[in-house]
């Protein structure tokens, strides 16, 4: 059995998050995930009990996972767990030790099953105006984050969760997964950006068929229509998004931070325009001291050891 340790320290807290106390809570712990070993951190934020933010050690180093745990609401999003995704999406795109990082949930059966929508009666129209908005600026923060982010989907991922999953970088779906955008059920849209994020992959005809009928997709329909990346037999969504995670996580840090600003921003303008913004993106690169150590490491015929400098 792993140790226990316990550390504390400051971090900055954002100006969303005024409540959450100014600490972390770091601990050495045993096998908590299935798919998980002895060789990982639990950097425990105090701002949600429904969001674990791990760190994986070892040859993983450089590997986080957020994992969503509500299991009595299906892992529904209320006031508190977006508390706990925006504290979580901010500290990692701060943090020099992060490469990239997956969203996985540790509830069997369900990745998010949505909005909390017990919650949401309770609120007055303004409150769900505030609460809606405040749940679209997290998953644009998500969607920036400076690393590569992999969301890791069995099972259920409606409404806010499948919105969650289009902020990511990378989708991996068990064949058992559920997905769909049900809002126009509830006379409302999705407004968490899945009228937007959905067409960019899918293009505008599925998007619409989808997002107008509410209907819900299988893992190996998504996977057809590109919603997903990988869609592979149920129970195994995480061990391949490890086996991404660990691919990405040998190559240049900055590199794949760069790449992903170029991408992102690059397909959102128009060619002359994004080709200078890859010109400003490759210098970034250019003058690190991992660029050397490639191609070091080439003409040595040995792994490059990169150190995000």
């Amino acid at each position: 059995m792993c140790a226990l340790r316990v550390l504390n320290r400051s971090v900055c807290s954002s100006s969303y998050l005024k409540t959450a106390k100014p600490y972390l809570t770091i601990n050495f712990i045993t096998q908590h995930y299935q798919h998980q070993t002895c060789r990982n951190l639990i950097l425990d934020t105090s701002a949600s009990e429904f969001v674990k933010l791990r760190k994986l050690t070892g040859p993983d180093s450089g590997i986080v996972e957020i994992s969503l745990d509500r299991p009595e609401a299906r892992n529904a999003i209320g006031k508190e767990m977006l508390r706990g995704l925006s504290h979580v999406f901010e500290l990692i795109n701060k943090k020099s030790y992060t490469n990239v990082a997956m969203i996985s949930s540790s509830v069997p059966g369900v990745f998010c099953a949505g909005a909390d929508l017990k919650e949401r009666r309770a609120m007055s129209e303004s409150e769900v105006k505030i609460f809606v908005n405040s749940l679209r600026s997290t998953f644009s923060i998500l969607e920036v984050v400076r690393v590569p982010t992999i969301a890791v989907i069995e099972g259920v991922a409606l409404g806010g969760g499948l919105e969650m999953a289009l902020a990511c970088d990378i989708r991996i779906c068990g064949e058992n997964a559920l997905m769909g955008l049900p809002e126009t059920g509830l006379a409302i849209i999705p407004g968490a950006g899945g009228t937007q994020r959905l067409p960019r992959l899918v293009g505008k005809a599925i998007a619409k068929d989808i997002i107008f009928t509410g209907r819900k997709i299988d893992g190996k329909e998504a996977l057809s229509m590109g919603l997903v990346n990988y869609c592979v037999p149920a129970g195994e969504a995480y061990s391949k998004a490890l086996a991404i995670a660990q691919d990405i996580n040998q190559k240049g840090p900055v590199a794949t931070r760069m790449a992903k600003r170029a991408i992102n921003e690059g397909v959102e303008t128009d060619l002359t325009s994004a080709l200078a913004l890859e010109e400003d993106c490759y210098d970034q690169v250019l003058s690190t001291k991992d660029r050397l150590e490639g191609l070091a490491a080439f003409a040595e015929k040995r792994k490059p050891r990169y150190t995000g400098e």
